[in-house]
């Protein structure tokens, strides 16, 4: 297994709440999937699950070594959390092409939120070294 891209993020939680509160579902239905939201708000505080979701798409992007660039929306990335298990990251449009050119299979998704923060760690993973990563330049001889 190859490592392809590694991003991490950290959301201050009380600076979500206040975009939140601000911009309600303007924001939550530009950032987030439906599902998403619907996970978020089933909880008794929704906010640090909004920030970590929101981590999560920051340190994929980072991961890529695309930001927000390429076409890439939001929307294309979406945190998945089923019952009992760890939650993993769903590529959709040009985020998943990015990925499947660089050569990765898979992207391995960390979360938590504590106190103030929320925090996320993706790392893209291949089998091979086609693609990714830092190359050095090569010039042609």
């Amino acid at each position: 297994m190859i490592v392809k891209g590694i991003g991490v993020d950290l959301v201050q939680i009380p600076r979500m709440r206040r975009v939140v509160e601000r911009w309600q579902d303007r924001f939550l239905r530009r950032v987030f999937t439906d599902a998403e939201i619907a996970y978020c708000r089933k909880r008794r505080d929704p906010v640090p699950h909004l920030a970590a979701r929101f981590a999560a798409k920051e340190a994929a992007l980072k991961a890529l070594g695309i930001g927000l660039r390429l076409g890439v929306s939001w929307r294309e990335l979406e945190v998945r959390r089923e019952r009992g298990r760890a939650p993993s990251l769903v590529l959709s449009g040009k985020s998943l092409e990015i990925v499947q050119a660089l050569g990765a299979r898979r992207l391995l998704l960390s979360l938590t939120h504590d106190g103030d923060y929320a925090l996320a760690q993706c790392v893209l993973v291949g089998d091979d070294a086609k693609g990714g990563g830092h190359r050095a330049h090569e010039e042609a001889p």
